[in-house]
């Protein structure tokens, strides 16, 4: 079986370590699979890919809005980057040979990007599979899109199977639009992914051990950290003085400047700040709660270990955040806070109320109401497209 994972990458971390999560189950269900990984992330450490597993590097996009994404490192327009992008993934779907595709959310890649490559694997056989996580935006946004870009049409022009990484009791990620319900014949809710499988035989998370034991240690993470800055900042304002330990990850795309800023408000307060951590979701399992936004891999983990957690949630470029946070706090496991009711005292006094929170109460709960098995369950969706006799049906 061959198989490449598409990610697009533009804004965090959370779309490629989808992807990871789901390679390592397909591998360990089909030992020998051979996966490429299609992304424009660079940082990727070593042992989070299983053997038979390998990368092909796109050039970076960046997020700019919704729909607009911008060369992140060099300097061509977003039409050079895009035609980059394209000829590499045609060229890999051309030489590779594939039995299956999983791209996750956009169906033709970012501005396109993927519709030769899509043309090529029809070409020759291949099945594609359409990842989508548990909510896209508010349902007015998305159905608007949809009816703009024509993505429901795209969607039976060019998949076989459309995978929700999340429950369809919880959130649903397909608009209430007529020309969407034809999607739903080819629609598989797989259950939220997890990505445990990555850190097998990672160390103890060193960098979350305790300064003071006697105090509780809080981490405060903000996804790839881009635009973190904000919660990031009021994090460690409270921080200062409080009876609890803090712990700041910027994340790697956390600019130079702001980096320096936060290292310069942290070393005042007391606060440790690190850059990356590769073994993060680790941490959760460590510290005695969680300051986070709200970004799907994040709080799938965090709820996921029974992690004390206080969410605020990012409304733009999308409000999808938003959303996931809301419908997990009404499930009673995490606070939110408004982003803009966001104030040092406010988040200090969420802080101190969900450190009384036992983590033997929430991970039961989370366990109870949500369904964690989306990794192997999406493996087995493309073990199963990939076989010859679904092929020729």
């Amino acid at each position: 079986m061959r198989a490449v994972l598409y990610s697009h990458d533009g804004l965090g971390l959370g779309h490629v370590r989808r992807n990871l999560a789901i390679a390592a189950a397909l591998k360990a269900a089909a030992h020998d699979a051979s996966v490429v990984l299609a992304t424009g992330w660079s940082e990727l450490p070593e042992h989070w890919l299983p053997a038979g597993v390998d990368t092909v590097k796109l050039p970076a996009f960046r997020k700019l809005g919704n729909d607009e994404y911008g060369a992140r490192h060099l300097t061509l327009s977003r039409d050079e980057v895009r035609a980059m992008r394209s000829s590499l993934l045609e060229s890999l779907v051309q030489s590779f040979h594939p039995h299956v595709i999983l791209v996750d959310k956009h169906p033709l890649g970012v501005r396109g990007e993927l519709r030769s490559a899509l043309a090529v694997l029809r070409k020759q056989g291949g099945r594609a599979v359409l990842g989508l996580r548990d909510v896209l935006d508010d349902p007015a946004t998305v159905c608007e899109e949809w009816d703009r870009h024509g993505v429901p049409r795209m969607v039976l022009e060019h998949y076989d199977r459309v995978l929700v990484f999340g429950h369809p009791l919880i959130l649903d990620p397909i608009p209430d639009c007529k020309e969407a319900a034809a999607i739903r014949d080819r629609l598989a809710f797989c259950g939220y992914v997890r990505a445990t499988e990555l850190l097998e035989g990672v160390s103890e998370p060193h960098g979350a051990r305790r300064s003071d034991p006697a105090r509780p240690l809080v981490l405060a993470t903000a996804g790839g950290g881009e635009d973190g800055f904000g919660l990031l900042e009021t994090f460690i304002a409270a921080a200062a003085r409080a009876s609890w330990e803090g712990l700041v990850v910027t994340g790697p795309q956390c600019s130079p400047p702001h980096r320096a800023a936060l290292r310069q408000r942290a070393h005042a307060a007391g606060v440790r700040v690190f850059r990356f951590a590769e073994d993060l979701t680790r941490w959760f399992e460590t510290v005695d709660a969680l300051v986070c936004m709200g970004g799907y891999n994040t709080l799938v983990e965090a709820v996921s270990r029974g992690t004390p957690t206080v969410c605020i949630p990012r409304e733009h470029p999308r409000r999808e955040q938003f959303i996931r946070a809301r419908a997990f706090a009404d499930l009673e496991l995490l606070r939110t806070i408004d982003p803009h009711q966001l104030s040092v005292a406010q988040l200090r006094s969420a802080i101190e109320a969900t450190l009384a929170t036992p983590r033997n109460e929430l991970r039961p709960r989370a366990w109870n109401k949500l369904d964690f098995r989306g990794a192997e369950r999406a493996a087995a969706e493309l073990i199963e497209l990939s076989r010859p006799s679904v092929a020729a049906a």
